[in-house]
């Protein structure tokens, strides 16, 4: 029997999605929906410089989804890390992009992923202004002596005040963690001298608010009281919610008053109501408490 020659194709004429989308840009049934409605100038110029060596289809879809990450992750860090990780499966060479996939993992409690992220921004970046938080994802695993070796690493390079702060915030944590609090509160103590009134105003009110909290849970209410106030006086929108913890040490509820013409707030009374931004100092007019308080 003779062969049949293959015949030449036919032009049927355009096919709609002849070819399939690139690996990678088809999204994974459990990822959330690429944001069509997200601030794209919540992105900084060194993200968006970054994304410039992504084809522009890639590049839109993972900016959208690091948009919709930086907008979620103080409100629903679950959700951020969903976006940030499909920034990633799309873009994992950038250093930005795994910088969002760690911060949003450790936003949203979900240590092991974060420390794995992290290790990968150092590698890339060779920087080591992560180890602060790397070593917090250790404490928070339960690995205490592991957050303390890369404690002491983090405070061999000699960092900034900023950032040697959080490191020992970290350190207390981790002493405190393995049953140590006196030691913690001897190691934030003892900052607390050393970095006197330098440093950025911020990292001395989170040193403050975290040693009056290692204060209150060794049942030193009084002292706990001051440090309280005197973080909240370096804070004054209260990052730091040291305004709620001083108010539940000295029995008071916070009202949020939306009203545009509030009254002033009347003093409170023990066991009485204030308005948020008007705690009762602990200490009436120095900057700190006194030493040994």
């Amino acid at each position: 029997m003779a062969q049949r020659r293959p015949q030449p194709a036919r032009d049927r004429g355009p096919i709609e999605e002849r070819e399939p989308l690139h690996p990678g840009l088809e999204p994974r049934p459990d990822e959330p929906a690429t944001p069509t409605d997200v601030d794209l100038d919540l992105l900084s110029r060194g993200v968006k410089a970054e994304l410039r060596g992504l084809s522009s289809e890639r590049a839109e879809k993972v900016a959208a989804h690091l948009a919709a990450a930086a907008e979620l992750v103080d409100v629903d860090p679950a959700l951020a890390y969903a976006h940030a990780e499909a920034a990633r499966r799309r873009a994992a060479r950038l250093p930005v992009v795994r910088e969002a996939a760690a911060t949003t993992a450790y936003a949203a409690g979900e240590y092991a992923a974060a420390l794995n992220e992290f290790r990968a921004l150092r590698r890339m970046t060779g920087s080591d202004d992560f180890l602060a938080v790397m070593a917090d994802c250790e404490r928070g695993l339960g690995r205490p002596q592991a957050a303390l070796k890369l404690i002491r690493e983090g405070l061999a390079t000699q960092p900034p005040i900023a950032a040697r702060v959080e490191l020992k915030l970290v350190e207390a944590g981790a002493r405190d963690a393995l049953g140590q609090r006196d030691e913690a509160v001897r190691l934030l103590r003892q900052e607390i001298e050393a970095v006197g009134p330098r440093g950025p105003k911020a990292a001395r009110a989170r040193l403050r608010y975290y040693f009056a909290e290692l204060l209150a849970g060794s049942g030193d209410e009084a002292g706990a009281e001051q440090w309280f106030g005197a973080a909240l006086r370096l804070d004054p929108d209260n990052e730091t919610g040291a305004a709620e913890a001083l108010a539940a040490l000295q029995g008071v509820t916070i009202e949020f008053d939306e009203t545009e013409d509030a009254a002033e707030p009347a003093a409170a009374e023990d066991g009485g109501t204030t308005s948020v931004g008007e705690p009762q100092p602990a200490v009436a007019t120095q900057e700190e408490p006194g030493e040994g308080q």
